[in-house]
């Protein structure tokens, strides 16, 4: 007799089968390509509640299992100040897929809420350093968060075309303000598009973003320069498919002999330096 399987060991069936092209892979290419783990790291996998994050914990539990525990996990969830609803549903699902998060509460919401300059900004900010303390107290030397493929093409987009310079999100990064820290971003090279696939398949339902510049910006997709970017993307890649591709080859094969400036460690660098002497 077929022994039943539970619902996790369904989901992360699902990860290495019908998902296997789409998204483990990608997966591991990543984390190979770019020597996200090394053996005897401790890393702290932050978990949001959301569709990106949670598959991640997945991703990251499987490859523990495959590389036979080489590294350490441990599944951080930061409460910026949910409503206890949202925080139950996060509960919820973490039990469902089976991941030990431990949960800390922080006032992030209640402070960004009030700012009506770069609040998006200023969320980011604090929510990556409370992070970035949390880990460190549990001995972690990394953090990994659930940034995907299109959230790398459209920060490129949107530095361009909003912040007049070419910089693109890196796979992984040393902290500035806590030594011996890193960041990695295990699902650089997984398509959104298919861990929206993978969350259908598999019936489930993450939480989205419980704050109110968010929700205005749901009704007013013109509000988001985010939302401005990917449709953008979306109009460009009806025209030629091959397009976000070509965006994210783009920044893996800088030219820096064609740009006329350019900064390096912060330092300001022009063409004209290579006409000195």
């Amino acid at each position: 007799m077929k022994r039943q399987l539970q619902p996790h060991q369904r989901i992360t069936q699902s990860i290495t089968g019908p998902f296997q092209k789409t998204i483990w892979k990608p997966f591991v290419k990543a984390v190979d390509t770019y020597s996200l783990i090394a053996p005897g790291d401790r890393i702290a996998v932050c978990v949001s509640g959301g569709k990106d994050s949670m598959l991640l914990a997945k991703l990251m539990q499987q490859l523990q299992l495959v590389r036979q525990n080489s590294f350490e996990l441990a599944f951080l969830t930061m409460d910026p100040g949910y409503d206890p609803a949202h925080t139950a549903q996060l509960q919820d699902n973490a039990a469902l897929l089976n991941i030990p998060v431990q949960i800390f509460r922080t006032d992030i919401l209640r402070v960004v809420n009030r700012q009506e300059q770069h609040p998006c900004f200023l969320c980011a900010r604090m929510r990556r350093g409370h992070l970035y303390a949390r880990a460190q107290s549990l001995g972690c030397n990394k953090i990994a968060l659930g940034h995907h493929f299109n959230d790398v093409i459209e920060t490129t987009l949107m530095g361009m075309l909003y912040g007049g310079q070419i910089q693109a999100m890196l796979p992984r990064r040393k902290s500035d303000n806590y030594p011996g820290m890193e960041l990695i971003r295990p699902l650089y090279c997984v398509h959104e598009e298919d861990i929206l696939a993978w969350q259908e398949a598999n019936g489930l339902a993450f939480l989205r973003c419980a704050c109110r510049f968010t929700s205005r910006s749901t009704e007013d997709p013109a509000y988001s320069r985010r939302a401005r970017v990917k449709a953008l993307i979306a109009q460009l890649k009806a025209e030629s498919p091959e397009v976000e591709r070509s965006i994210f080859h783009s920044i893996h094969t800088v030219q820096l002999d064609s740009m006329p400036g350019y900064k390096q460690q912060g330092e300001k660098h022009s063409f004209l330096e290579q006409f000195k002497g």
